[in-house]
């Protein structure tokens, strides 16, 4: 294990004292009481008093997994050349942190979770801009971060011309060296949910057939708190594209409360064939998920159930959130976080289209997604309103270019979904983008979700 260190204890790695006492200080997540609040009774949407299992707990949330620096210069317009020898002149440069942990874990606490962010970064300059970063969203946010000696950060730099596709080179530095042990198990005995995101962006976590992926989830289990888990989507080339990823969650979804991966991801991942089909179908302009038939997410939310995962919520982009869950009795072994009315959320089967919006742009998205979607779970929202939430939550994301600026606080997302917030609908054909009805759904209007045939309410 490489020598780590944490920044409420020792810091003593001179470049980065300057900060040590601010993630010491001040160590509030958001009042969320106040953001228990109810509206009309017809949006069924309200916001319940937490349980007392779950009031007890000193963290909400933690969000673990990949974290970068990413830097983004500001750059003319017209497509960029790259040519040895030529000097690109450039503007400012924007600096902000990517992946789950910053996407996932900053969102959910500006919906008004207590949230703790848990990725490991290294002694450098970008280490410490990454915590700064993380720290000026609230304080105490990095406690849970872990600084490695001798290592670097990750980072990425975005070359994004205006009208042209982005130029992306990565590290991914410290990320590739996260292991089992790298895990702060003490913060995880006093948490509600664990979430960690984007295991195919770290060397360790699906080398040795997820061994160490295996074991974070393994032993967060044993401390009680409710475990999530979400991938990403590698180069097929990769290592990491090429990977046993059956093996690896057959291994690891037995300890998974909640997971909440996309349709491509498990495409590529598990159905290679079929996504390759697929993505030659559609072209290289096009998108798959339009190609991906309602018979393919229900045979791949069988499969997750199979697998051991309790509660799947399978992201499809544009078309929505799809969600299978288990029956009571798995149910019931879900930690801490687990949903206040059990029944409810046995043995479902659905489906909800996303919000109407106007896109600039996709980044973090799914992750947005995510934090609706856990936020719902962790206030004891019933599942066709968590997955309202969700999309709620990603279709306020779309509407900023960035991951974090669309997101609003609770109270003013809810208020939109009462005021009437349209969903989405395919032009000039009035009817829901999502239309399922060909396929033996049934749509539910009171709560605006398709109801599968798998659902025990069908």
């Amino acid at each position: 294990m490489s020598e780590i260190e944490h920044p409420e204890e020792d810091l003593t790695i001179s470049e980065l004292e300057h900060i040590s006492d601010e993630l010491l200080l001040n160590d509030q997540g958001p009042q969320t009481d106040s953001h228990r609040i109810k509206l009309a009774e017809v949006t069924e949407l309200a916001t319940q008093p937490l349980p007392p299992s779950h009031m007890a707990v000193d963290v909400e949330a933690i969000v673990a997994g990949h974290i970068c620096l990413d830097i983004i210069p500001t750059l003319p317009g017209g497509p960029i050349t790259i040519v040895p020898g030529r000097l690109i002149e450039a503007g400012k440069a924007i600096l902000s942190t990517g992946g789950p942990v910053s996407n996932t874990g900053l969102a959910l606490y500006k919906l008004g979770i207590t949230t703790r962010l848990m990725g490991k970064v290294g002694d450098d300059l970008f280490g410490q801009a990454i915590l700064q970063l993380i720290e000026a969203e609230g304080k105490g946010l990095a406690r849970g971060m872990v600084i490695a000696r001798d290592e670097s950060s990750s980072y990425s730099v975005i070359l994004s011309p205006p009208n042209t596709d982005r130029i992306i080179i990565h590290s991914p530095g410290s990320n590739d060296t996260f292991g089992a042990d790298d895990v702060r198990y003490d913060l995880l005995e006093t948490a509600g949910l664990f979430h960690f995101g984007y295991p195919p962006l770290m060397a360790r976590m699906y080398s040795d057939e997820g061994g160490e992926l295996a074991r974070i989830f393994a032993r967060a289990k044993e401390l009680g708190v409710t475990t999530s888990l979400d991938l990403g989507m590698p180069d097929p080339a990769t290592p990491a594209g090429k990977a046993d990823w059956r093996t690896i969650l057959t291994n690891t979804l037995p300890y998974v409360d909640v997971f909440l991966p996309s349709i491509e991801e498990l495409l590529l991942l598990l159905r290679r064939q079929t996504f390759e089909k697929l993505s030659s179908k559609a072209g290289k302009h096009g998108s798959i998920l339009d190609l991906v038939s309602p018979e393919i997410f229900s045979e791949l939310g069988g499969m997750m159930l199979d697998m051991g995962a309790r509660i799947i919520g399978i992201k499809a982009g544009y078309r929505g959130l799809y969600l299978r869950t288990a029956d009571l009795h798995k149910l019931e072994q879900i930690g801490r976080a687990q949903p206040t009315r059990l029944v409810a959320w046995a043995d479902r089967e659905l489906w909800a289209p996303c919000f109407s919006t106007q896109v600039i742009g996709t980044t973090g998205a799914g992750d947005a997604t995510i934090a609706g979607f856990l936020m719902g779970l962790l206030r004891g929202m019933m599942p066709e309103a968590t997955l309202s939430a969700a999309c709620a939550v990603g279709a306020c994301n779309v509407e900023a270019a960035d991951a974090l600026s669309g997101i609003k606080s609770w109270p003013e997302t809810m208020e939109r979904i009462a005021a009437g917030w349209p969903r989405l609908l395919v032009e000039k054909k009035g009817r829901p983008a999502l239309d399922l009805a060909s396929f033996k759904w049934r749509w539910d209007e009171a709560h605006e979700v398709w109801v599968g045939p798998s659902d025990h309410q069908y």
